[in-house]
């Protein structure tokens, strides 16, 4: 008790105070997500100091761990944006459609690449947005239109170089379980998600490299989370993680910095449309040998699309979680490797890497099968009998 009223105790804690509020402040000042997971961590380690220690050192202790922090977080300042061009995919819709509106109030110069330069997506932008703003007709699974924009992008940014590239452009697929999904769908998914992405890293890289600029990639929570249906989509994400972490460590030579982003649910249009869905439904069953859709049925492969409807009404339509990330991805002078915006990204992303495989398994089980339908031969009450 002595130790704590004593003039060092009284000075750690004033310490203490001061750079916790300064933390705080610049916690409010930063876009994005980025502090949260910092917050809780220091949280954790100065209740541990008190815990463990006597007052006097672990109040010094708890004192040391805000000031490492705050030092961390001043390589947070955001870089002036003083026009930097910007490259980002898929901007037709979703997040690139709002990356390319948001960076482009920001005073960025954006290249929008689209799917179709003639479509909704792409009129918007050129109606909305600044002339600073190019629309590029770029489908990433295409060599040449990828060629094509990066003529386009060197003539207009010259000397200057590209800053950051922003693969965004994603693909869903049919969420349903991995035996049902045609390999159609597997290689449409890693042809988008991943191979798309990792070409037009290879071809912009001169420019980013002349920049000393960002690639930032935008993968999902379900590349780091086992998420049942999600075979072919979790698949090509987590491919893509992999692909920018050892890019992360071989760039850092040229003054590359790569940053992923991994949301959580959010509304976009990349679950589809009903006649999407229904295509896919009807490749599914086209693709099926007799003896699969005999043990899982056609009404177990229909009811799939309810998990597409609950994407649509219980995803969260506001992105400006993302929107903040990509931008401190992009601008801070010390990026975060990874970014895990979405109300249970992070927790669910420490979850599965942490957690026991039995544990994390049961719960995954309990959750997907609540209110589920089951295959039709395992809702049969003999099967067990047969199987044995």
């Amino acid at each position: 008790m002595g130790t704590f009223f004593s003039e060092p105790g009284w000075l750690c804690l004033t310490v203490t105070a001061v750079l916790g509020g300064t933390i705080l402040c610049k916690l409010k000042t930063s876009p994005g997500q980025v502090g949260r997971k910092v917050v809780c961590l220091a949280g954790l380690w100065g209740g541990a100091c008190l815990i463990s220690l006597s007052l006097f050192w672990g109040l010094v202790l708890f004192s040391l761990s805000y000031f490492v922090m705050y030092t961390y977080f001043s390589g947070q300042e955001l870089l002036p944006v003083d026009q930097k061009a910007v490259l980002i995919t898929g901007c037709d819709s979703g997040f690139g459609h709002g990356l390319a509106k948001y960076l482009d109030e920001l005073g960025f110069t954006v290249f929008a690449g689209v799917l179709d330069e003639q479509g909704s997506g792409a009129e918007e932008l050129r109606r909305t947005c600044s002339k600073h703003l190019s629309v590029l007709q770029l489908n990433i699974t295409n060599t040449q239109e990828i060629q094509e924009a990066y003529s386009k992008v060197k003539e207009k940014v010259q000397n200057k170089g590209l800053w950051a590239v922003i693969n965004n452009a994603g693909v869903l697929g049919l969420p349903t379980d991995g035996e049902l999904i045609p390999m159609t769908e597997y290689k449409r998914c890693m042809a988008v998600n991943f191979f798309g992405a990792v070409e037009v890293t290879k071809a912009f890289l001169p420019l980013l490299r002349k920049s000393k600029g960002r690639l930032v990639n935008i993968s999902s929570m379900a590349g780091g989370v086992p998420m049942q249906k999600m075979a072919a989509y979790g698949s090509s994400k987590a491919a893509l993680i992999m692909f920018s972490s050892i890019l992360r460590q071989e760039l850092s030579k040229w003054g590359v910095k790569v940053s992923v982003i991994q949301p959580g649910g959010f509304k976009t249009n990349i679950s589809g449309t009903s006649q999407m869905w229904e295509t896919l439904e009807r490749t599914v069953l086209d693709n099926l040998s007799p003896e699969v859709q005999e043990d899982y049925g056609q009404d177990y492969i229909l009811s799939e699309r309810s998990l597409l409807r609950l994407m649509k009404t219980c995803t969260d339509p506001d992105i400006s979680p993302v929107l903040l990330d990509v931008r401190h991805a992009i601008s801070a002078q010390s990026p975060f490797a990874f970014y895990a915006p979405g109300k249970l990204s992070y927790p669910w992303l420490c979850f599965a890497s942490f957690s026991p495989t039995g544990i994390f398994d049961y719960l995954s089980r309990k959750i997907y099968s609540y209110g589920k339908k089951m295959p039709r031969v395992l809702s049969t009450s003999n099967w067990e009998n047969e199987a044995m």
